[in-house]
C-alpha cells in the first residue's frame, strides 16, 4: 500500500492528461462530427479513409521516410563525433564540442525552423555561399523544391538531434572499461576495430535510447515542418502530426483527425516497442 501510495499522483496526473484524452480521442475516431454541432456515429469508417486516402496514408509515409534523416543520421553521426571527441577533445575543448552540439536542443523548434527558413531560401546564406565557390548552378529554394524540400527539413532534424545522440553516446562511453581497449591494442587492433568490437556493442542500450528518441521524433514531427513549410509544396513535406492540426482545427473534421491520431500512436508503438525490446537483450 505504501509504494501504491508513493506512485498515486503519477498515476493520477497520467490519467488525467494521458489515458483520459486518449480514450476520449479512441470515441471521437468513430464520429463524424466537425467539433462542434450534433456527431454521427460511423464506425470505422474514419479509419477506413485514413489508410486509403492518398493525401492521408502519404503523410505517414512521409513520416517514414523522414525517419532516416531524424533517427539513423543522427545517431550514425554521432557514434563516429562522440568516438572523436572522448579520443581529440578532452578538457576544455570537450566540454566547449559538447556545449555546442547540445546547443540545438535548447532552442525552440518554432526558433529554429524559422532560421533554416532562411538559410534555406533562395537568397540564403546557404545559396549564397554555394554561389561564392562556383556552384551557383545547384543554388535553389531548397524548401520549395518538389524533390528535395523533405531531405532538406530532414538536414534540419538531424541538425536539432545530432547533439542530443552525441552526448547520449559520450555518457555510455565513459562507462566502458578502458581495460578492453588496452587489451584491444596489446592484440594488434586499430581504431575501427575498437570502435567495431568494443565500443558499438558496449553501447546497445544508450543506442537503443537515441534510436527510440529519434524514432518518434521523426513519427511526430510538427514544429520545424510548420514553420519551415507548412506541408509543402503541394503535400511533400505533409505529416500526420500536422493534417491532424488541419482536420481537427482547419477543416473541422474531428473524427478523421483522431483516427490519424490513432494511427500515429499505433505506428510508433509497432517501431518503438521491438528496438525497445532488442536493446534491452543481451548479446549472445
Amino acid at each position: 500500500m505504501a509504494g501504491w501510495l508513493f506512485v498515486l499522483p503519477a498515476l493520477v496526473m497520467y490519467g488525467a492528461f494521458v489515458l483520459v484524452p486518449l480514450a476520449i480521442t479512441l470515441f471521437y475516431s468513430t464520429l463524424r462530427w466537425n467539433g462542434i454541432g450534433p456527431w454521427e456515429f460511423v464506425g470505422f469508417d474514419n479509419y477506413t479513409k485514413t489508410l486509403t486516402d492518398p493525401d492521408l496514408y502519404g503523410t505517414i509515409i512521409n513520416a517514414f521516410k523522414l525517419m532516416f534523416f531524424f533517427s539513423f543520421v543522427p545517431v550514425a553521426l554521432g557514434l563516429l563525433v562522440a568516438s572523436l571527441i572522448r579520443r581529440v577533445a578532452t578538457g576544455a575543448l570537450g566540454s566547449a564540442a559538447r556545449t555546442v552540439l547540445f546547443l540545438p536542443q535548447v532552442i525552440p523548434l518554432v526558433a529554429a525552423g524559422i532560421v533554416w527558413s532562411w538559410l534555406l531560401s533562395k537568397n540564403g546564406l546557404i545559396n549564397q555561399v554555394l554561389s561564392a565557390i562556383g556552384l551557383g548552378d545547384i543554388t535553389r529554394a531548397w524548401l520549395a523544391d518538389f524533390g528535395l524540400a523533405l531531405p532538406a527539413v530532414g538536414v534540419i532534424g538531424a541538425w536539432v538531434l545530432l547533439g542530443l545522440c552525441t552526448i547520449l553516446l559520450l555518457t555510455g562511453m565513459s562507462k566502458i572499461d578502458q581495460a578492453l581497449y588496452e587489451s584491444a591494442r596489446l592484440d594488434g587492433a586499430n581504431a575501427w576495430q575498437e570502435f567495431r568490437s568494443i565500443t558499438v556493442p558496449s553501447l546497445r542500450y544508450e543506442i537503443g535510447v537515441c534510436i527510440t528518441v529519434t524514432v518518434i521524433a521523426s513519427l511526430a514531427a510538427f514544429d520545424i515542418i510548420y514553420i519551415s513549410t507548412l506541408g509543402g509544396p503541394g503535400t511533400t513535406t505533409a505529416v500526420p502530426g500536422l493534417e491532424i492540426y488541419r482536420l481537427a482545427f482547419l477543416g473541422r473534421n474531428v473524427g478523421v483527425a483522431s483516427a490519424l491520431a490513432v494511427v500515429l500512436v499505433l505506428l510508433v508503438l509497432v517501431t518503438v516497442l521491438p528496438i525497445q525490446r532488442l536493446s534491452r537483450e543481451e548479446p549472445a
